[in-house]
């Protein structure tokens, strides 16, 4: 109880001082709760009143009742995601056509490949190089949902301008630049949507809404596809337009409504605006106490209640990111991730699966019927990561989940050598739609939910948009260079060479990536605070731990079996 009281002059300090002297006892016993969250401290527990005590049972029974504004939220958020899901599939459609439409025939342009390739990876070339930097100064002049709304706008005006382009061979620049803009809205909304959701969520469920993103970018990967087989029977020249267009839907009510969210907590304490950023959380969460407690828990974790009078240039904030071992640690541990969603190969599949699909079947429409089963595994299959992410961990799902990818990825290497027939196709959809299915929990959710909580809050934006940058530009590289290397070492030869990446893949995470389930941002620091060859170290001090144990518990397995026979 001394403690107790000992907290009491640095509380009235700190609420004065935040604009909430009307708010001393709330704080107080916040203060309590959060010491007690932390430290598990006996002493803060005895002190703790009723109420607080079943905001602790409450958390720890029913994680998931929480106010419908925060799942409003998340959902308005995930409009985004969709229409990044379905512009793809979009593309992967109008590849059918765009060929004939654009006078882009190999027989007739001898560049016909490097333009389709051009046209395809525009939107991933633009969103690294341009939409995701400009997410840190977008955030800081209009605010989360500031940046999201200019992302849609652009992301609206890009898709409806491709599909409005003339039919001729001279429009392909006005293509690639619509193309370009469709791009920088994307960065802008994928590097600020997974920080927006991951800052209005509370620590303890806090993986499992960041999901969301994964799980709706597969929803509009599912619904690109389904669209593509329903406009299958409409005229050629109409059918790669409508297809183009068709991401446009979700951006409509997004723009309607992302005003209609609660502004980012976090974006207000950056800012020092301490009342609006317990009336934010007062709005995301079950209860007064609990927005107190992480308004408390902020403030204690930046060891200082004095506003910054000088905020850093956006080079200092970038050059921080290579110079802070801290910031360095999660920067490695983000570009890891991003990086290895791309060497699993998952985007070869995503990009050209009508393509693979009518190589192997023979017929257009089977290839997009089989396309749209692939966009419906990799939704249904992001569903257990929302349990998953917050029990077993972000890490354990990449490193439980890369090895049974890469035998997949091995396997279809291998089926897809073999002589055309009903019983390949079968067997090859199959295995590649498994191989959708080992993703979907692992390494689809966990690279954006993992990046966007992993940065301190003031190098939060840059931090996202490196690793958003990263997967971008990797996802250019692969639609400019798998074309040639199908053509060069053929389709087994492709996904030998990615079932190799994903071993290279693991081993990466392996090294640099670690847990950070179940922790409030602003506690990562005691996650990153180890140098990376202490972390290696321990982690291999660990594995050893394990197998010994293991061996141990198998040789006295054994030795029972023996005693057991010896008996009988």
């Amino acid at each position: 109880m001394e403690q107790h009281d000992a907290l009491k002059p640095d509380i009235n300090e700190l609420a004065i001082h935040i604009g909430l002297s009307d708010r001393v006892e709330l704080l107080q016993r916040a203060a309590l709760l959060a010491r007690y969250q932390q430290d598990h401290d006996q002493e803060c527990f005895l002190a703790l009143d009723p109420a607080a005590s079943k905001v602790l049972d409450h958390e720890t029974a029913y994680p998931w009742h929480q106010p419908r504004l925060l799942y409003f939220t998340i959902f308005i958020c995930s409009l985004g995601a969709i229409e990044q899901g379905w512009a793809q599939t979009g593309m992967n459609g109008a590849n059918l056509y765009l060929a004939e439409a654009l006078d882009l025939t190999p027989e007739r342009r001898e560049n016909a490949a490097f333009l389709l390739g051009l046209i395809n990876c525009a939107m991933y070339l633009s969103n690294g190089l341009v939409g995701c930097w400009l997410s840190e100064p977008v955030n800081n002049a209009m605010g989360r949902r500031g940046a999201i709304f200019i992302g849609t706008l652009l992301c609206l005006i890009g898709n409806l301008g491709c599909a409005l382009v003339p039919s001729a061979y001279a429009s392909i620049p006005i293509l690639v630049a619509f193309r370009l803009t469709l791009g920088v809205g994307m960065g802008l909304n994928a590097s600020t949507v997974s920080v927006f959701a991951a800052e209005s969520a509370p620590a303890y469920i806090r993986g499992g809404l960041a999901v969301s993103w994964q799980m709706f970018v597969a929803f509009g990967v599912l619904l690109g596809f389904l669209a593509n087989v329903a406009v299958y029977n409409l005229d050629d020249d109409l059918i790669w337009r409508l297809q183009l267009a068709a991401p446009a839907l979700p951006t409509i009510p997004l723009l309607m409504l992302v005003y209609f969210c609660p502004e980012s907590p976090s974006w207000y304490m950056k800012r020092s605006q301490w009342p609006k950023a317990f009336s934010s959380l007062r709005r995301l969460r079950s209860s007064e106490l609990q927005a107190a407690v992480e308004l408390y828990s902020f403030v204690r974790s930046n060891a200082t209640t004095n506003p910054p009078t000088k905020r850093s240039s956006y080079g200092k904030k970038l050059m921080s990111l290579y110079t802070e071992p801290r910031n360095f640690r999660a920067l490695l541990a983000s570009f890891t991730v991003m990086l290895s969603q791309q060497l699993c190969g998952i985007n070869v599949v995503a990009f050209f699966s009508s393509t693979i699909f009518s190589r192997a079947s023979g017929s257009m429409l089977l290839a997009l019927w089989a396309s749209v089963i692939f966009g419906l595994v990799n939704f249904l299959g992001a569903f257990p990561a929302i349990w998953t992410m917050d029990s077993f961990g972000r890490r354990r799902l990449l490193l439980w989940t890369l090895p049974p990818m890469s035998v997949t990825m091995a396997g279809i290497a291998v089926v897809i050598g073999l002589p055309e027939s009903t019983a390949r196709f079968i067997v090859l959809a199959s295995l590649i739609y498994l191989f959708c299915a080992l993703y979907s929990p692992g390494m689809g959710p966990v690279p954006c939910a993992y990046s966007a909580e992993v940065f301190p809050l003031d190098v939060r934006e840059i931090g996202m948009s490196l690793g958003i940058s990263t997967a971008n530009i990797w996802a250019t590289v692969l639609s400019l260079t798998t074309p040639p290397l199908f053509s060069a070492i053929g389709d087994p030869g492709v996904f030998g060479l990615y079932a190799g990446l994903n071993v290279l893949a693991w081993f990466l995470c392996w090294l640099f990536v670690r847990e950070t389930k179940g922790l409030r941002l602003e506690q990562m620091e005691v996650t990153f605070e180890s140098s990376c060859s202490d972390f290696v170290r321990g982690n291999w001090q660990e594995g050893l731990r394990r197998w010994h144990l293991g061996s141990k518990a198998r040789e006295g397995y054994g030795e029972l079996q023996q005693y057991d026979s010896n008996e009988a």
